[in-house]
């Protein structure tokens, strides 16, 4: 496994976001541990949803390399156990996309293995019930990124026969859809995306099967979008090219794993949006995968599912980043 030594600067830096105390002793010190957490109960698989509510994760749907799954799982971060909850009521698909607004859990689009899907679902997990909303506004697709921020869903990009870049803006109290001021960067399928705060983070994935390399921050008050500095910079030494990964928040920072890139991937990238840089972490300790799923919470993120080739995984990660690594890893 390969690691990176955190540097001095970058301690500093988290000692002013985060209040986390550190020393000139500190400068060497190798942190990031994965921890595995109660394996999921379901069958396993990629392209699976994910989305949190509370202190819970919720995760539906997938393919599990027979079947397209409409299976709902509920994860208790807290007492680390799943609890299987009411099944989507509507075509079993994978590669849609989830989010959640005010306690409430959305969910759409995707592929049943001959259509492509517009179908939008919302999720009550105080009363453990679907309801149907209204069609996604744009085009049926699959691999596109979905997020909420501001009190406002969004779907955009993916694939409809071709790549896309649109973006569409859902309005929960009133159940309707209007096309968004889009980015201005490429077409793509397979991106990822996470939110800090009320800004969000896009970038990665495919047009046609080449790696996109811009990034983008969505900032949800304003419906802007800002180009970043490039995910390649020899100077700075990183290069976060790559399709069908996984993204997540922790402690005001991002970061994206797994993935195809010459190869499924373990590399974990950690982003600061106050420097607007990447960093090399710690490698993501279980299997190399793409098509995975994430949960972040408040105080603890998740990487879970996801396949290799023909093999499904059903493995939950925790990841640690402040936590030292044990001296054999």
């Amino acid at each position: 496994m390969k690691l990176k030594k955190r540097h001095i600067t970058k301690l500093i830096i988290l000692t002013l976001l985060f209040g986390i105390g550190c020393s000139n002793d500190d400068d060497d010190t190798e942190y990031g541990n994965w921890v595995e957490s109660s394996s999921f109960d379901g069958d396993a698989r990629g392209n699976a949803v994910s989305f949190v509510i509370g202190d819970k994760g919720y995760l539906v749907s997938g393919y599990d390399g027979d079947d397209y799954l409409s299976d709902l799982w509920e994860y208790n971060k807290e007492g680390d156990y799943w609890v299987q909850k009411a099944d989507f009521p509507g075509v079993a698909r994978s590669g849609a996309v989830g989010f959640s607004i005010d306690g409430i859990g959305y969910f759409g689009t995707g592929y049943d293995g001959d259509n492509k899907l517009k179908d939008f679902w919302s999720y009550n997990p105080e009363t453990d019930t679907w309801d149907q909303k209204a069609d996604f506004g744009g085009t049926e697709r699959y691999a596109a990124v979905g997020f909420a921020v501001a009190g406002k869903g969004y779907i955009g990009t993916g694939y409809d026969g071709s790549e896309l870049k649109d973006f569409w803006q859902y309005n929960p109290e009133t159940d309707e859809w209007i096309q968004a001021v889009g980015f201005g960067g490429d077409k793509r399928k397979n991106a990822v995306s996470f939110t800090i705060n009320d800004k969000v983070y896009m970038g990665t994935g495919l047009r046609n099967g080449a790696y996109q390399n811009d990034f983008y921050e969505f900032d949800g008050n304003t419906e802007s979008w800002t180009r970043l500095k490039d995910l390649d910079d020899e100077d700075e030494d990183y290069s976060v090219l790559l399709s069908s990964g996984v993204a997540f928040t922790l402690n005001g920072l991002g970061y994206v794993t797994t993935g195809t890139s010459s190869g499924v991937s373990t590399n974990l990238w950690e982003y600061n949006p106050v420097l607007d840089v990447w960093e090399e972490a710690s490698d993501f300790e279980g299997s190399a995968r793409q098509d995975a799923a994430s949960f972040s919470f408040s105080d603890k993120a998740f990487v879970l599912m996801g396949r290799s080739g023909s093999y499904y995984f059903d493995d939950n990660w925790e990841f640690r980043p402040y936590e030292e690594l044990d001296e054999d890893d």
